[in-house]
């Protein structure tokens, strides 16, 4: 790639001919008929996913996200053959804490467009300038305005390694990291790699346990109730997860030709938030930040970029990275972590499993309200959250 180490500036600007073209597809979709059960146990309920489509077909406007985006300092550059996009929005405040953060699935950039402003400039927002944060929010190799791979080998270690060369692009010498869903799984990495700069990081999501749960204590009622969550998880709740870590190609075939399968497949991911959501189409009132326009923000946002079958190739290549490593010792998790656990979470994670998990804990705190989509639905708290978490290392 030629010029690859250029940082380049990025605006969105998506053609008024594929926003008929979803419209209209919107339009033509055959409809199964209605579940035979009163709650989510076959999948997204006919009358959430009808709604939605409904109000995404004749009421929802694109171009405000777009005009938002576009509000925000957006660039692209070439990392390991692969064009990144990123947000890249700088504090006023002096002495200001570089951070990147990273999104999950099925989320995007536009999970913490809302929490830049905390961050960034935390005196407008009820915390002090002491606590302010340069913020660095890439979108996943395959997801959004990032380019698509065109090799196999994107996992959660080679997107650390990436975004270490994205940080010491931008001049940070000392910086950290933080992550949820996917994100977690990338900090994480980046925690094992240690690359120059990095100071700490933080999750809020405690993906080590799932896969990892048979050897963390159940001592407690709390240790206990994360176990049977992650079990249920398991039993009824991973059906995306076993298709896109086993047969991304299979499903990104729907994914990339019915808007509705899209938002569908989207919506069905962990109980917390697909209730969240529903309730925000079918009368109830949204939970924090997940508004309908919002939720169709992201799903709008997947499609208009055709990133819905390499989004799901992120879990192939995990799955295949971790299948490779299998019986080798991982790398030991020498810096500082922050830990929030969010009450709505896939499960809740005991401070017990954090400890046993990571031994330099700098932090951990269990908050009141939130979920899965943590930056999202919370983006004030969540905020607040990263401030405390990273106090330590300043």
């Amino acid at each position: 790639m030629s010029g690859e180490t250029e940082i380049r500036p990025f605006r969105v600007d998506m053609p008024d001919e594929a926003i008929a073209d979803l419209r209209q597809r919107i339009g033509v979709t055959r409809w199964p008929s209605k579940e035979l059960v009163a709650d989510r146990a076959q999948g997204v309920q006919l009358a959430t996913i009808q709604e939605l489509a409904r109000y995404w077909a004749s009421d929802y406007d694109w171009r405000t996200c777009e005009a938002t985006l576009n509000a925000l300092p957006q660039f692209t550059t070439g990392i390991d053959g692969e064009d990144i996009h990123f947000i890249h929005v700088k504090s006023s405040h002096e002495g200001a804490l570089p951070l990147i953060i990273t999104h999950g699935w099925p989320g995007s950039i536009l999970e913490l467009l809302d929490a830049i402003g905390p961050l960034t400039d935390p005196t407008a927002h009820g915390g002090s300038a002491e606590d302010a944060f340069h913020v660095v929010i890439p979108s996943l190799p395959g997801y959004g305005f990032s380019g698509e791979p065109t090799e196999t080998g994107w996992h959660p270690g080679r997107i650390a390694q990436a975004w270490a060369e994205l940080m010491n692009r931008l001049g940070y010498t000392r910086y950290v990291a933080q992550g949820g869903d996917q994100g977690a799984a990338v900090t994480d990495a980046m925690g094992r790699q240690e690359p120059e700069g990095l100071a700490g990081i933080h999750l809020n999501f405690l993906r080590e346990a799932l896969s990892n749960a048979g050897g963390l204590p159940a001592d407690s009622e709390e240790e206990r109730a994360a176990l049977a969550a992650i079990k249920t998880f398991g039993t009824s709740g991973s059906g995306y997860f076993l298709e896109q870590a086993t047969r991304p190609q299979t499903i990104g075939y729907a994914l990339l030709g019915s808007p509705v399968a899209l938002a569908a497949w989207m919506l069905d991911h962990d109980t917390d938030s697909y209730y969240k959501i529903s309730r925000a189409f079918t009368g109830g009132p949204p939970s924090g930040n997940l508004t309908r326009d919002h939720v169709l923000d992201n799903i709008t946002l997947y499609w208009l970029t055709g990133t819905g079958a390499s989004a799901a190739r992120l879990y192939w290549d995990g799955g295949q990275a971790a299948a490779r490593a299998a019986g080798q010792a991982r790398p030991e998790m020498k810096l500082p972590l922050g830990f929030t656990a969010f009450p709505g979470e896939i499960f809740r994670a005991p401070r017990s499993w954090v400890d046993r998990l990571y031994p330099h804990v700098i932090y951990f705190n269990e908050v009141d309200r939130g979920g899965h989509f943590a930056a999202w639905e919370e983006p004030q708290l969540f905020s607040e959250e990263l401030r405390a978490g990273f106090r330590p290392l300043r």
